[in-house]
């Protein structure tokens, strides 16, 4: 009897221990996820997406703002059609082309799987709908379909500056996340920080109407104000495509700068995609190639080598070149002219207007490799620029101490060395700004209602002298004035310029056949109020930047000159 008293005291002792032990399960560590389900049954937990800021034009124009669109979303215990019969009235309009067949059947499919999924009581059926396709559903009066308000991303100027703005698409959570430009720069400033609101509900899943309810509004992101000068954006936009066609370039790229600020007032590439729909186009499209391709520059990086051997007393503007009566071997290699024409006694001043790569050489020879790579670094080549767009990108300066001679008689003249235009537009703004380094900006405020900050431009150290600016100007005018694209001169405007043609490297060798042509120039000359760079890549009507890249900056500069008050000297 004591025995089976024992047996029983023992089950009972166990029977108490698993439900203490059960009962731990589910209260202590299964509880936060129970509760939640619980209150899943009773309350509708919806997050208040954040409205995201704008992007606007240095006038307060838009450059990206938002607007109005619908999610369309189907309540499946009231609808009274069938799935079949509202996936085929919805999909005609969510395709974009109805004679697209294959398209629309697929559409109807998916809709259809969506409406016939197992204990789904409500289901998001298309995202960002615009209004004039809500009042067409509206009209249709399907029972069960209702619509929630959301926000998409609009450009008013369609591709405009599409690559400096970047684009909204999704993350990893469905979520709308910034991409490239200024769009992906400054993505946690424009996004803001969403709310949310919890209701009571029925088992449909319908608020209650005196139910608790909790709810807390979402704070919208900032607008950007940004430097960019929508004239100047146009004039740009409109040239640039023009000149393309006209030379028959792959591609090209145009900036115009405030040196003395560094304010981006325009920045323009082609090929270039439309934002609002960009999932249309490839990967390829969305970099911009002003931050993110790489050059060799060519003859436009002259003017930074003559800079650097004039600030280091290498050179003066009259020393004369004792090796430019001909060809000069490096190495095992030939320098040559671009025309192969030679001109002994050439001073530095005219080194540089008839851009002669062994007068360049004989420079670098002078200012030596070390020295050169020092000045190179000054001027910021081989490290970023700081501009607040997404996706800069640099190349890496050849070590210091590991130049061979032809590197240092290649770099002279712009081959060998490669650079991004907005690292160009720099070192050579900080000619035009007095010999002070000035970091590339696009935003001059970030505000809201009530609120502002602004972005003061960010100021580097000066490297080169006064004396170094008035001559180096002073070559740079008599090389727009007299050199090989002379012919294209704004007679009566005061500018300094350089063209450049650099073959671009193929497999180890360069292309005589392919280059790419630039020409870079300020104005006015001395207190310059604006520094424009031109690069088209490939022009097909003639390989010199003098028939191309020249002529383009000058009927950009032709409309230029009245809007920023520039007037002919004589």
């Amino acid at each position: 009897m004591q025995g089976r008293l024992k047996i029983l005291a023992a089950l009972f002792l166990l029977a108490v221990v698993a439900l203490v032990v059960r009962l731990f399960y589910w209260q202590i560590i299964k509880g936060r996820v129970l509760s939640y389900q619980a209150r899943s049954q009773y309350e509708t937990d919806t997050t208040l997406a954040a409205p995201r800021g704008n992007i606007l034009s240095s006038d307060g124009g838009w450059l990206a703002a938002n607007s109005e669109a619908y999610l369309v979303f189907a309540e499946v215990p009231n609808l009274k059609d069938s799935p079949k019969a509202i996936a085929d009235k919805l999909a005609p309009l969510f395709v974009e082309d109805i004679s697209d067949r294959e398209s629309l059947l697929l559409e109807i499919d998916r809709i259809y799987s969506l409406l016939t999924k197992k204990e789904i009581v409500w289901v998001p059926l298309k995202q960002k709908v615009a209004p004039e396709i809500k009042k067409n559903i509206e009209a249709m009066a399907i029972s069960g379909i209702g619509f929630e308000r959301q926000e998409v991303r609009a450009y008013p100027e369609a591709s405009a500056a599409a690559q400096l703005l970047g684009f909204v698409g999704k993350n990893e959570e469905g979520q709308d996340k910034g991409y490239f430009g200024l769009e992906g720069f400054y993505d946690l400033a424009l996004t803001g920080k969403p709310g949310y609101s919890v209701r009571e509900s029925d088992a449909r899943g319908t608020p209650i109407l005196l139910g608790s309810a909790k709810e807390v509004n979402p704070i919208s992101g900032v607008d950007l104000l940004t430097t960019i000068d929508k004239r100047v954006q146009m004039v740009l936009e409109k040239k640039l495509k023009e000149g393309i066609e006209k030379y028959g370039a792959k591609g090209g790229t145009a900036i115009v700068m405030d040196p003395t600020s560094g304010a981006i007032l325009g920045m323009s590439s082609f090929p270039s995609y439309d934002p609002a729909s960009y999932w249309k186009y490839g990967d390829e499209f969305f970099k911009n190639p002003a931050v993110s391709d790489t050059f060799e520059p060519g003859s436009v990086f002259k003017v930074v080598i003559m800079a650097s051997a004039l600030d280091a007393k290498a050179v003066e503007p009259d020393t004369i070149c004792d090796i430019c009566s001909g060809p000069v071997k490096v190495d095992k290699y030939l320098i040559e002219t671009w025309n192969r024409k030679y001109n002994p006694g050439s001073t530095m001043t005219d080194v540089i207007v008839h851009s002669d790569n062994v007068g360049m050489t004989f420079v670098g020879e002078k200012l030596g490799a070390d020295a050169l790579y020092d000045y190179l670094k000054k001027f910021g080549i081989g490290s970023l620029t700081g501009v607040d767009l997404q996706g800069e990108a640099t190349p890496k300066l050849r070590d210091k101490g590991s130049w061979s001679t032809v590197d240092l008689a290649t770099a002279t003249f712009g081959q060998g060395i490669a650079l991004t235009p907005i690292q160009l537009i720099k070192a050579v703004g900080t000619i035009a700004n007095g010999g002070r380094l000035v970091t590339p900006h696009m935003v001059l405020k970030l505000q809201k209602e009530g609120w502002e900050e602004s972005v003061a431009p960010s100021f580097g150290e000066k490297i080169l002298s006064d004396q170094t600016i008035a001559d180096i100007t002073a070559m740079m005018v008599e090389a727009a004035q007299y050199g090989e694209a002379k012919w294209t001169y704004q007679r009566g405007f005061s500018v300094a310029g350089k063209t450049g043609t650099a073959q671009i490297p193929i497999a180890g060798h360069y292309d005589e056949t392919k280059t790419i042509a630039s020409f870079i120039g300020f104005s006015p000359a001395v207190e310059a109020k604006f520094i424009m760079l031109i690069t088209l890549k490939e022009p097909q009507t003639s390989q010199w930047a003098s028939e191309t890249a020249a002529p383009l900056w000058y009927s950009i500069a032709r409309e230029l000159f009245p809007y920023f008050g520039i007037q002919p000297e004589n």
